[in-house]
């Protein structure tokens, strides 16, 4: 809940900077450098030995990326955070930095086709166990939990079938249990949901999609408890997934237009769901603020608006959803989202290829499923394009 004097999500997002230098500057400068001087060798020691903060090494910290996590820290309400090279190099870091052979993490079983990768292909070779749990199924997850699980890890809304955990509960299950509870907030965005408000140690992000939300590079976020930070910025440290000073300055730019451009997102993303579930050639919509949605009550409880994607299945498969994606005329195919162009993806041929069929089928990824990230250009034309591609034989 928001104290009397704190300011607003969106004052926030463009007044927390870091400081001016000499020169007055009204916007932060980049600081494209490698690394920086000392005044003297005991300072040098001092840094070093951890007795003083300070900037060494761009690998490890740049004013650019420390204003970058300071800002995200404020809107996610974090006690610290460590900025990443890709949104998959803060999922990895935030979960290699932690655990160690014999560990065992539980995650639910909707997740993006990368991260599913690094816990069954990845962490097996050095002795981490994973489980998978069934979003839509609760009351199984208690039991899953192991005397080694030391983390659970979760996406909420999943990628791409928009399931949605519920956060509260969940968090107060991590923190009966002692484990770490880990939330790949990407698709939210801190503007739609904090999940640390509801217990969650760790916060995760691919920055490139709508925190960027142009479409113009990449990065990634991990966002925490200041002790769990401070084991992952050892391990990030010297493995060397940083974020370069340029990408971290656009990023903390793009953040100061977050909330509006989250707003006009969602409110076309709502249009676009409702025109498609009242369309003959689609079999179903996913979209949280829905009626339709089975989580709807969840969405309006823990999220702001509905957000900026939409899943639909289209009658025919997959013979008709190609049809579908080679017909578009405006919105872009591509296997990113998140950009200020709607997009859209066949997640069972692109991101989600390397699954079985049986594990693509347990999350709902049928092959008549497109995902759209819904842009802002105008709702109208939008809903224009994909009604032609969606009506052409």
């Amino acid at each position: 809940m928001q104290e009397e004097n704190d300011p607003h999500f969106e004052t926030a997002a463009i007044r927390t900077r870091a400081a001016q230098t000499q020169h007055r500057e009204h916007t932060v400068p980049l600081y494209l450098t490698s690394s920086f001087t000392f005044e003297n060798s005991e300072q040098a020691r001092a840094m070093f030995a951890d007795e003083i903060e300070g900037n060494i090494y761009t690998r490890f910290s740049n004013p650019n990326t420390t204003e970058l996590i300071e800002k995200l820290c404020v809107l996610e309400g974090t006690e610290d955070g460590v900025a990443t090279a890709s949104g998959m190099s803060a999922m990895f870091t935030s979960m290699a930095g932690l655990l160690k052979a014999g560990d065992h993490v539980l995650a639910s079983r909707s997740l993006f086709g990368s991260t599913h990768q690094i816990l069954t292909q990845i962490f097996p070779r050095w002795g981490i166990a994973h489980s998978y749990a069934d979003i839509n199924r609760p009351d199984t997850w208690e039991a899953l939990i192991r005397p080694n699980t030391k983390m659970i890890f979760v996406e909420t809304p999943s990628n791409p079938s928009l399931d949605l955990i519920d956060l509260d509960w969940l968090g107060k299950l991590a923190a009966r249990r002692g484990v770490i509870l880990n939330v790949d907030n990407c698709f939210a965005t801190p503007y739609l949901q904090q999940p640390a408000k509801y217990g969650a140690h760790l916060v995760t992000h691919s920055v490139t999609k709508f925190i960027d939300g142009q479409g113009r590079t990449i990065g990634g976020a991990i966002l925490g408890k200041k002790e769990l930070i401070k084991e992952i910025r050892f391990f990030a440290r010297h493995t060397g997934p940083s974020l370069s000073p340029f990408n971290a300055w656009m990023l903390s730019k793009s953040l100061e237009t977050l909330a509006v451009r989250m707003d006009r997102h969602c409110e076309n993303a709502l249009q676009l769901a409702t025109f498609l579930e009242g369309h003959p050639r689609v079999e179903k919509v996913i979209y949280p603020f829905l009626p339709s949605h089975p989580q709807h009550e969840l969405a309006r409880r823990q999220m702001r608006s509905g957000g900026p994607l939409v899943t639909f299945i289209v009658k025919g498969g997959l013979g008709r959803a190609a049809r579908l994606v080679d017909n578009l005329q405006m919105v872009s195919r591509t296997s990113n989202l998140g950009d200020t162009r709607s997009i859209a993806t066949h997640p069972a041929s692109t991101t989600h290829a390397k699954l079985s069929d049986d594990d693509r089928a347990a999350v709902g990824i049928l092959p008549g499923l497109i995902r759209i990230s819904v842009g802002l250009e105008h709702p109208d034309d939008v809903i224009r394009d994909i009604r032609q591609a969606l009506e052409k034989d």
